[in-house]
């Protein structure tokens, strides 16, 4: 089944967007809306990761995001709170998903953290913490829109993975593990559903200007030798990842990327990864 499209890309589609409080997600979410689609915005509210060094956001700001792409004034948003790494709390939220819209045909599974260390200073509780939220957390909300998807004959999955998930990475193990685990996911599912309609891709990209890649202990990472770096004084040593000498992407770019993997011009890129990535991909083989 494969919905006519009228008034933009995505006008009667419908689309979950996980970590949509803000980064990264919240682009995603006003990129989809603009295009027409319906949105079902989701991020964990109050929730909490113990060993996480940054703030999660706050129910605010992911009634920011929905205030924002309503603003618009195309497709719909709506918010959901829920915890992707509970089966049940991310089951409801698709089961919401569809009670509002009618149908669901869009997953951008987008939630994630990231933290560092030494490969052998990782404890239990950290390596633990980042697996379940970046991989199993994905796994979940993949698996749980894969049957409505399934019955419809039509679906567009897209998670977020990484550089990281693309080659080895000093100092996050289990953040590159995660993500070489969401591209695994994404190409094996993609071959499970290429008989009913459904693409799978995930997107890739380098250092994203967003509170995961701009704060404290980020900045202490790239500039281990100053006491209290700022952006500024990481900017260059952030550029210096990227063959393109870019320090961060504005999340749009990545926007760009998730509306043309949900639309029907890429209905036949399946099981793909889309490097975003200022060039890195040419250092790979």
């Amino acid at each position: 089944m494969n919905p006519k499209l009228q008034g933009g890309r995505l006008a009667g589609r419908a689309a979950l967007v996980t970590g949509a409080a803000r980064g990264q997600g919240r682009a995603h979410v006003l990129a989809l809306v603009a295009e027409g689609a319906d949105v079902l915005a989701l991020d964990i509210g109050t929730g909490s990761v113990a060993t996480l060094q940054y703030a999660l956001p706050d129910p605010a700001e992911l009634e920011e995001t929905v205030q924002l792409a309503n603003a618009i004034g195309a497709g719909r948003c709506r918010s959901v709170v829920a915890d992707i790494r509970e089966t049940e709390q991310i089951d409801d939220a698709v089961a919401t998903a569809i009670g509002e819209f009618g149908h669901l045909d869009i997953l951008v599974a987008n939630a994630g953290i990231c933290g560092f260390g030494a490969f052998w200073e990782l404890s239990d509780q950290m390596w633990d913490d980042l697996i379940a939220v970046d991989l199993t957390g994905t796994f979940k909300s993949m698996r749980a829109v894969v049957p409505h998807m399934i019955e419809r004959q039509f679906g567009r999955i897209i998670a977020t993975a990484s550089m990281a998930g693309r080659r080895g990475n000093r100092n996050l193990a289990h953040y590159t593990a995660a993500k070489w685990g969401v591209i695994g996911l994404v190409k094996t599912l993609a071959l499970e559903v290429a008989a009913h309609g459904i693409t799978v891709n995930a997107i890739c990209p380098t250092t994203v200007d967003t509170p995961m890649a701009h704060n404290e202990a980020f900045y202490g990472l790239f500039a281990p030798e100053m006491s209290n770096p700022t952006r500024d004084d990481v900017a260059g040593r952030y550029a210096g990842i990227n063959p393109i000498p870019v320090s961060w992407l504005d999340p749009s770019e990545v926007s760009a990327a998730v509306v043309f993997l949900s639309s029907d011009d890429a209905r036949h890129i399946s099981g793909s990864t889309q490097d975003i990535n200022c060039g890195s991909t040419a250092t790979m083989p």
